[in-house]
């Protein structure tokens, strides 16, 4: 899968393209709704399937609360990739961008640069200055500019609305297996570990202190699957808050079974299974 950071290292020669565009945080059951589609056309159409996001999300740019991502980016391109997806364009998302206006978002680059003949968005989807631009506004252009609209509408499990706003709150919250639900897959952080207190050596099993740039870390303790060198080993995950100059610090322990070595350094992921 290609990765394409901006607009400017988008090939000017490419042909035609089918088109999702969207958000993507967490990759749930509704964007995966959305990503089947989006390959399921371009195969039907003969053309690649290509994924629009934003970095960073908008909300942190207009948004007037803080928000935290379910995914760092690397982890929402990897997880886009699993779904055949043909290329993926990064858009550096600021408030330069935000002022599109939004048929000028349909025609400068929908259409221009991106030469669209399918466009996927979910229902709710909303786009340019003052987000203006909603899936009216799409299909009023689709006719115009000899272009397809799919809109999919939320996807509802048990009774919830799966949205990337529920699943942080509930991440937020400690309630992993309700997340995990609404993602379709597991819970992971992934990053590096560090040097801490070595408290598992006194029980006999490797303790992996864990750095990360993943923004939700859910509290509490968890039986977990740790995955170091493509290998996974069964492991309980503590995740506390220790306060210091001011502010509280997240500290991530990984207990790993059945592993016997330093893992000072190594690159680690973490599946959140259950809280216990």
């Amino acid at each position: 899968m290609q990765v394409i950071k901006g607009f400017e290292k988008y090939p000017s020669f490419s042909s035609e393209s089918i088109l999702a565009i969207g958000n993507f945080d967490g990759i749930h059951l509704g964007h995966q709704k959305i990503l089947q589609l989006l390959e399921e056309k371009a195969k039907n159409h003969a053309l690649p399937s290509l994924v629009l996001t934003f970095s960073p999300h908008p909300e942190k740019i207009l948004g007037e609360k803080i928000i935290k991502m379910i995914q760092t980016l690397d982890q929402r391109v990897r997880e886009v990739k699993k779904f055949g997806i043909k290329a993926v364009l990064i858009v550096p998302f600021d408030e330069k961008f935000s002022s599109l206006p939004g048929q000028d978002f349909i025609q400068k680059i929908v259409v221009n640069i991106l030469k669209a003949k399918v466009v996927i968005v979910g229902e709710n989807f909303r786009f340019g200055k003052n987000r203006e631009g909603d899936i009216s506004l799409l299909q009023q252009s689709a006719s115009r500019f000899n272009f397809q609209v799919y809109s999919i509408p939320p996807v509802v499990k048990d009774r919830m609305t799966v949205s990337s706003s529920l699943i942080r709150s509930s991440l937020q919250d400690g309630k992993i297996e309700l997340a995990n639900d609404l993602l379709g897959r597991l819970y992971e952080i992934e990053g590096k570990v560090i040097k801490g207190k070595s408290r598992g050596k006194a029980l006999g099993f490797p303790t992996a202190n864990i750095e990360t740039e993943n923004e939700i870390i859910p509290p509490g303790v968890f039986i977990t699957t740790a995955w170091i060198d493509s290998k996974s080993f069964p492991s309980l995950t503590n995740v506390g808050n220790r306060p210091t100059f001011n502010q509280q610090e997240t500290i991530i322990e990984s207990y790993i079974i059945n592993l016997n070595k330093n893992l000072y350094g190594e690159k680690i992921r973490v599946n959140f299974i259950k809280k216990i």
